[in-house]
């Protein structure tokens, strides 16, 4: 989502930003602010998940030999995360829409995107439409700033007492106990991001609405273009983090760059080189995501021994 966001909504900012003319006319006006707010529910929502996934692991009472969750059981958590964010931005593509000023000084026109509910709507999803409207700062801070910040810190600090508690019995300094707390930190790094760009679009929302009629509408559109461009620099460093932190997935995420660079016949020294590092990353890789590095024990049948 964060590449969605970067390819589509930031070159329709930087054109209207440049000609003053709305790129895709109304449609754009509509799904840019759609998709944003989708981002920061797919992010938010994907926070709580990873913090909930951490705090099953610490309490799990085999988490040394935990298994690989199966893939339908990841794409159903995703497309669950993925719906439920754009079920929540609906309203969204019903408050924006197209306006048109003349300025005084050059009479030159210009497009920009007001929010302001069609007057063509049911008269039901009018009032729903309004009711968003009014109640948006505080759903934007409560949901998508609050919760996620929140929700990481309470799983950590209990998952931080459980690990805790656990190393008084258990030794100290152990691969899997290490790939925990590695983890843990990838998760931390992407919230205190997460929190860092979104803060300054919170504190704007909230300015605005209790002053608002004192600023002027360049002030205003300054604000939002900052906005846009925090969201889209928070969109820009999570992968990069995302890659940094989590080795694995780095290393994964290399070789397969290296592999489009090669050649279709690679000798015999890149190929042994190419297996060693792609064994070296499945090892990592499982003890990263709690495999289990031995297959469990046959079961022995019951009964006598005769």
């Amino acid at each position: 989502w964060d590449f969605l966001i970067l390819f589509f909504c930031l070159p329709v900012v930087i054109f209207n930003e440049i000609t003053k003319k709305r790129l895709l006319g109304d449609v754009s006006c509509r799904i840019v602010p759609f998709m944003e707010v989708s981002s920061l529910g797919v992010t938010t929502f994907s926070l709580c998940a990873l913090g909930i996934d951490r705090f099953h692991a610490a309490t799990s009472p085999q988490a040394s030999a935990r298994p690989i969750e199966q893939c339908q059981s990841i794409i159903a958590k995703l497309a669950v995360i993925w719906v439920g964010s754009m079920m929540l931005s609906v309203p969204e593509i019903l408050l924006w829409q197209l306006a048109q000023d003349t300025s005084p000084v050059s009479g030159v026109v210009t497009e920009y995107c007001t929010m302001k509910p069609s007057s063509n709507l049911p008269e039901s999803v009018y009032s729903l439409v309004l009711t968003y409207q009014n109640a948006r700062m505080w759903w934007y801070f409560g949901c998508y700033f609050c919760l996620p910040i929140l929700f990481t810190v309470s799983c950590q600090l209990v998952t931080r007492r459980i690990r805790g508690t656990e190393k008084k019995t258990e030794c100290r300094g152990t691969k899997h106990s290490q790939c925990e707390s590695h983890l843990n930190c990838t998760i931390i790094g992407l919230t205190i991001i997460y929190g860092l760009c979104t803060t300054p679009e919170n504190v704007c929302n909230i300015v605005v609405a209790y002053m608002s009629p004192d600023m002027s509408k360049q002030t205003l559109d300054l604000l939002n273009l900052i906005n846009q461009f925090f969201l889209f620099f928070k969109c820009s460093v999570t992968p990069v983090l995302l890659l940094c932190l989590c080795r694995p997935l780095g290393q994964a995420f290399m070789d397969c760059c290296c592999c489009c660079c090669e050649g279709c016949s690679p000798d015999t020294a890149s190929s042994e080189g190419s297996a060693d590092s792609k064994l070296k990353t499945e090892m990592s890789s499982s003890i990263f995501f709690d495999k289990p590095r031995e297959s469990p024990p046959p079961l022995l049948a019951l009964g006598t021994p005769c």
